[in-house]
């Protein structure tokens, strides 16, 4: 825990004093996303062994995103929200940092097992929500026509996606020699230091007055009510041990930074997508670990 702490807030000291390069976020995502979250998955996919209660933490995060739909879906139109405000809401409230931030506190909170359930709630969950229903929700927001055949693209060519059938293969097969897990691990590695530097690069936390409702509502859903609506789901379904915990913990993680990003990209209110990015990381820090104190 005291490396997530050190490294997020080394980002946040580093933009504010030390003036870093231009394109210096965009370098690290990138090695993040395109080399070092592959690698991880490469590494701990072929390990995981088939419980019939993997459904879980998948589950977990289309009920949230699903959760989210229909209640700012509900609540725009009665609050005076505009299309831009609603669709901003339900996509950075709707997806969680289940890689970014979820992967280190799972590992952090309950070391290996629990970082290989995580990977299976955001590669199998957060991520293909993200890149379909995510860009449904972005489209329709913002006007645009969807365009399934880049929706299906972006799915089928990313990076860690394809890693995770290339794993899924290794696993039936028996698993990787010994010589290339000595090469993903360490690579691998990288991910937890250098994501948690890049959101404290990124850090923004400037709240208006106008923002202020929509910000409590939008982390009142994800930090509080969805979690719960995802345990009480798990609990009715006789779910538990591990997999509860971590499918409850990614539900209840901070907003997605790629769905802040697309909130951006589609001019769905991007002020408010970044202020509410920033105040669940903060928030997030000490609801997580309590909500896993309470689960016990």
């Amino acid at each position: 825990m005291l490396l997530l702490f050190v490294c997020l807030f080394l980002g946040v000291l580093v933009a504010r004093f030390a003036k870093p390069p231009v394109g210096i976020v965009a370098g690290i995502n990138w090695w993040v996303i395109n080399v070092a979250l592959p690698a991880l998955v490469l590494d701990l996919i072929p390990g995981v062994k088939f419980d019939p209660q993997l459904w879980f933490p998948v589950a977990a995060m289309v009920l949230t995103f699903g959760g989210a739909w229909l209640l700012f879906g509900l609540l725009g139109p009665r609050l005076g929200w505009s299309r831009q405000r609603t669709g901003a809401l339900i996509l950075v409230c709707g997806l969680g940092n289940t890689s970014f931030m979820g992967y280190p506190l799972m590992q952090a909170l309950h070391g290996q097992p629990g970082l290989t359930l995580a990977v299976v709630a955001d590669q199998l969950g957060a991520f293909p929500l993200l890149a379909s229903a995510g860009i449904l929700v972005a489209s329709v927001h913002a006007g645009r026509k969807p365009e399934p055949a880049l929706i299906l693209r972006r799915i089928l060519t990313f990076p860690a996606f394809v890693a995770l059938v290339v794993g899924i293969v290794a696993g039936q097969c028996g698993g990787w020699p010994e010589l290339l897990h000595g090469v993903f691990a360490p690579i691998g590695v990288t991910l937890t230091p250098l994501a948690l530097f890049s959101v404290g690069l990124q850090f923004r936390f400037r709240p208006s007055d106008r923002q202020l409702g929509a910000v409590g509502w939008g982390l009142a859903w994800k930090l509080l009510l969805a979690p719960l609506l995802c345990w009480a789901m798990g609990v009715a379904s006789g779910v538990g041990g591990l997999v509860l915990t971590v499918g409850v913990l990614q539900a209840a993680m901070a907003p997605m930074v790629s769905a802040a990003i697309l909130a951006d990209e589609y001019e769905l209110e991007p002020a408010l997508a970044n202020t509410v990015l920033g105040a669940g990381i903060v928030l997030s820090l000490l609801t997580v670990p309590l909500g896993n104190l309470w689960l016990g």
